[in-house]
């Protein structure tokens, strides 16, 4: 009788477990740019003040980026966002349209988006009750004025929702979208849920985080090493990552190999996809050198300079993880990772989704660090690194901010 209590017991712990990461939803938020104690704080301070930045590329390449979450962002709310050397009002409708306007009255200069209230399609400013349509930032009415100046107007900005997740244009020439990130149809038909997500600050160079997906060499020094191999160094001896079938390319480069001979409408769309990128890799856990475990095939799309999605297939079903880059400051990156999965994978997902978790710091640690390399000492293997950084070019324009611009436009 003992033992069926006991058995009985470990089947509701089980279920338990397995219930609480099915309704549990991760939610990962770490600035790891001075991590430690209070010490390791002040000296990791010290240290960034010293740090050679070398020669960057522009700081605010020209794409879509993330603002906010679609879920940050309720009817008739307005929330202020500071990224890419602006200040954004980004608020919803009353229909639940999304509008970006610049977050300053042009009247005498109030923040819209702190104490602003949204009417309608028009955002009021806190100050003088100026009214903004969302749609062209004109000024559509004035309290106490009869006549509304035709100039009265701000600066809007395009927006769009994808995925989940908001959007906003920048060019530094003020060219128009020609292309705009899209909902994948297991998001846009809900067969697949939101289960979690984590989110980080860190210190480096936009084009850096993307650029790990060329350096498949990376993988194996940072990322072999087993999730807790940190925490409890026996598990380095008996287990490692392994990761396989790398490969990167851009999209050009990835038409040509699936089909040489193509059609001009082929080769059409081929140069209105050339903001796109692809990796696949097949990742394993080897224990004691010999058994394979947790299988997991991924495909990647780098779609523009601030936004990837990430197909992950597994022997017990397929997930999808949203990555946005957003520069915050000049070398400021705020970068989220978004998991969604079919309902029934939301415990195997959270597991592989803490994993990733803890191999992104690991990164996040280099990364906090590095110097950006403008001519790097690259091997014949390194070529993706290469063909990486003449695809990334294309963001970045006659007059994209250069790193002391953007800094000298954050200075009082």
């Amino acid at each position: 009788m003992a033992g069926w209590w006991s058995l009985g017991g470990a089947f509701l712990l089980l279920f338990g477990i397995l219930l609480a990461s099915y309704l549990y939803k991760i939610n990962w938020i770490k600035d790891l740019r001075f991590e430690g104690d209070n010490k390791r704080v002040l000296a990791n301070y010290l240290e960034s003040k010293k740090r050679k930045l070398g020669k960057l590329p522009p700081v605010y390449p020209n794409g879509w980026f993330a603002l906010l979450e679609s879920s940050q962002l309720d009817k008739g709310q307005v929330k202020h966002v500071a990224a890419l050397g602006q200040n954004f009002a980004v608020f919803r409708t009353d229909n639940g349209t999304v509008r970006i306007l610049d977050a300053y009255c042009p009247h005498l200069g109030a923040n819209m988006a702190e104490g602003g209230r949204v009417k309608g399609d028009c955002l009021e400013c806190p100050f003088h009750g100026w009214l903004f349509r969302g749609s062209d930032g004109q000024c559509d009415y004035i309290p106490y004025a009869d006549k509304v100046p035709h100039i009265a107007r701000t600066k809007t900005w395009k927006s769009c929702e994808a995925n989940e997740i908001i959007f906003v244009w920048h060019h530094a020439e003020g060219l128009e979208p020609h292309w705009q990130p899209q909902t994948i149809s297991h998001v846009l038909n809900r067969t697949w849920r939101y289960q979690g997500r984590n989110e980080f600050l860190i210190n480096c160079h936009i084009q850096e985080v993307a650029e790990n997906g060329a350096d498949s060499a990376h993988l194996s020094a940072v990322h072999g090493p087993a999730i807790f191999a940190k925490i409890a160094r026996i598990f380095s001896a008996f287990a490692r990552h392994s990761w396989t079938n790398v490969n990167w390319a851009p999209h050009n480069s990835f038409l040509e190999s699936q089909n040489s001979n193509g059609t001009e409408s082929e080769k059409q769309d081929g140069e209105n996809l050339r903001h796109r990128a692809y990796m696949t890799l097949r990742h394993r856990l080897i224990l004691f050198e010999k058994f394979q475990v947790l299988p997991l095939d991924v495909n990647v799309q780098q779609i523009g300079p601030g936004y990837v999605e990430l197909m992950m297939h597994s022997s017990l079903g397929s997930m999808c993880i949203f990555q946005t880059v957003t520069p915050m400051e000049p070398l400021l990156q705020k970068v989220t990772h978004i998991l969604y999965c079919p309902p029934l994978l939301g415990p195997y997902a959270s597991m592989l989704f803490l994993g990733e978790c803890l191999m992104f710091e690991r990164d996040v640690a280099i990364w906090n660090r590095k110097k950006f390399e403008k001519r790097p000492l690259l091997v014949k293997e390194d070529k993706s690194i290469i063909a990486y950084r003449r695809w990334y070019a294309q963001f970045y324009s006659e007059h994209s901010p250069s790193y002391h611009s953007a800094i000298k436009s954050l200075q009082w």
